[in-house]
């Protein structure tokens, strides 16, 4: 007994050692109409530096400067450069109280 296997293309059944030529499907290449991969360039506008005052044009000339000096170099992400400390919110015990109350009320247990 010949094994056949369902066609998505043609909607017939086919034996899998024998597949009809126009029944491949068109492989999919997962690739960007770009004809290469995208590249992060050194080269910048000109930024004054703050710690010589001095305009870079290059990305890592500015960091080299910064490494020299030992500074790092961080972005104006809040969380970094103004982290709050978590503070657990106070629980509301009045509405506690009447979820319980609904709660038991369904069960049908006396108070």
């Amino acid at each position: 007994m010949a094994r056949e296997r369902f066609c998505k293309v043609c909607k017939g059944w086919h034996n899998p050692e024998a597949w009809p030529h126009n029944c491949m499907p068109e492989k999919e290449y997962k690739r960007s109409d770009l004809s290469s991969p995208m590249i992060s360039l050194d080269t910048m506008d000109a930024v004054q530096s703050q710690l010589d005052g001095k305009f870079y044009d290059s990305k890592s000339a500015l960091r080299a400067t910064y490494k020299a000096a030992g500074v790092t170099e961080i972005g104006n992400d809040s969380s970094v450069t103004d982290p709050k400390p978590f503070k657990r919110p106070k629980p509301d015990r009045k509405a506690i109280r009447e979820s319980i109350g609904k709660a038991v009320n369904r069960v049908g247990i006396p108070a």
